[in-house]
């Protein structure tokens, strides 16, 4: 196959239409924006958006710059799932901080009179122990998922999860609403 020595701006290549890129290699055109192709990448095992104007592609193998309404492309799954997880991340963030902490600060002050303290606004604090919070629930999770582990491992490790929630139960005191606090073991099991 021929690949085109010179591109011309505004390619029109439709999807189907196979590429050289000069950095991610060969491809093919999955969606057509106004602007903007949508290439998956062997390379990459994923996709990418291409300027229409970019030099550093080709295309190798040009198929009509029509698209057939009502199909769905693997952008449109890929735009769709990041829709969903940006919105299900989101609600990780709903986690409101007790009133009476509001505006607060945390002060870490060393024995050292010479040194400097440091200040912490509690909001801050409490976002970034939320953020714990959720990615100790994604390994649980993982942990619990995976096929690879026995029973008797996954229990192993969620034993070191238990543990690690109980070790953050001291600030549940910064948290609004007690269904979102950490829990270690409890004698219910």
């Amino acid at each position: 196959m021929e690949v085109n020595s010179e591109i011309e701006p505004e390619m029109t290549a439709g999807i189907g239409s196979r590429v050289a890129h000069n950095l991610f290699g060969r491809g093919v055109v999955v969606d057509v924006s106004a602007e903007t192709f949508t290439v998956w990448f062997k390379s990459q095992q994923g996709t990418k958006n291409v300027a229409k104007d970019f030099l550093g592609m080709k295309v190798t193998e040009a198929v009509a710059g029509e698209q057939v309404t009502g199909a769905i492309s693997l952008a449109d799954i890929e735009e769709a799932l990041e829709t969903v997880l940006d919105r299900r991340l989101n609600e990780f963030q709903l986690v409101p901080l007790g009133n009476r902490w509001e505006g607060g600060k945390i002060i870490l002050q060393p024995k050292d009179a010479g040194l400097q303290a440091k200040e912490v606004p509690i909001d801050v604090f409490f976002h970034k122990l939320v953020m714990v919070r959720d990615r100790i629930r994604l390994i649980e999770q993982k942990v619990n998922a995976h096929k690879g582990l026995s029973e008797s491992e996954k229990i192993d490790i969620q034993q070191y999860i238990t543990a690690i929630y109980g070790s953050l139960t001291t600030f549940n005191i910064l948290f609004k609403e007690a269904h979102h606090q950490f829990r270690g073991a409890s004698k219910e099991g």
